[in-house]
């Protein structure tokens, strides 16, 4: 199968994630999209369903605002239930070289819309081919696991009472060493 961008859109990033962000036990698939003007965006497609012949192969289910400024990229992270109201958010990294912006969207019809938002994290360095950290669940719900601005240290992060906590999990060895703190502790 093939999908076609218009000439000023293009998927960008280092692979596309298959996470079920609905909800419904199938995995979606979640993508970033950027235009040569407006940035990047986040999209989440889905595969038709079994015995339904008459939908196309592949659509887009949802999407994000792009970020507005051209060559500003974004890095996801996951789909899980973090604000604990039973619905699934994505979470992703706004311009992890810049702004270093963790957000949490959810879908709302076709578009994604926007949930919380909390400052000075990242997931990706300039020159790396894959996006570091990413969740973990250590009995007590979801944490996104990310690193300080200057990847000294290693930080989850948890959505409770429409705010985000922060825990230290400690130095980050190496440049994979992020992933490291993906394991919970013993």
């Amino acid at each position: 199968m093939q999908l076609t961008q218009p000439e000023t859109h293009v998927f960008e990033d280092v692979a596309p994630r298959f996470w079920d962000v609905t909800g419904d036990g199938r995995p979606e698939i979640v993508v970033v999209e950027s235009h040569a003007r407006l940035g990047a965006r986040l999209g989440v497609w889905t595969l038709r369903a079994p015995g339904a012949p008459a939908e196309p192969l592949m659509r887009r289910l949802a999407r994000s605002d792009f970020i507005g400024t051209r060559f500003r990229w974004l890095a996801p992270v996951g789909a899980a239930d973090f604000t604990g109201d039973g619905r699934r958010e994505i979470a992703y990294v706004e311009t992890p070289h810049l702004g270093r912006t963790l957000r949490l969207v959810r879908l709302q019809g076709d578009r994604l819309v926007a949930v919380a938002a909390h400052p000075c994290v990242t997931n990706h360095r300039i020159g790396d081919p894959f996006i570091a950290g990413g969740l973990r669940d250590c009995g007590a719900g979801p944490e996104i696991v990310l690193a300080r601005p200057d990847w000294s240290r290693a930080v989850a992060l948890r959505f409770r009472n429409d705010r985000f906590t922060e825990t230290d999990l400690g130095p980050i060895a190496g440049p994979e060493g992020l992933d490291a703190h993906l394991s919970c502790p013993p």
